[in-house]
């Protein structure tokens, strides 16, 4: 499924307000619970999705597994991102309306 321009935009908005979590840090920000949401990349691998969708499942964040991982990075202008963690509740909200979630 393609990501659709409103929550590419919300997705840049956030990133460009510092409250988006990716990489290494990302799993940190679960277990400090400072991450609300969390979008997995449909094309990461296997072990990759485990382990972030154990940590949101643990820690009860929510999460979805959707788009592809070159979508994600070019939504936040970052390269090679297999998932992103918003680590603001307007952000959340906003982009879990967008999703029609």
């Amino acid at each position: 499924m393609s990501m659709d321009n409103q929550i590419k935009g919300t997705l840049g908005l956030c990133n460009r307000a510092g409250k988006i979590s990716t990489g290494s840090t990302l799993i940190e920000d679960i277990r400090k619970n400072k991450v609300y949401f969390v979008i997995i990349a449909s094309d990461a691998s296997d072990n990759t999705k485990k382990k972030i969708s154990d940590k949101c499942k643990f820690y009860n964040v929510e999460f979805i597994e959707k788009y592809h991982s070159e979508e994600i990075s070019a939504a936040i202008g970052k390269n090679n991102r297999m998932a992103v963690g918003i680590m603001d509740k307007g952000f959340y909200a906003k982009i879990k309306k967008e999703m029609g979630r």
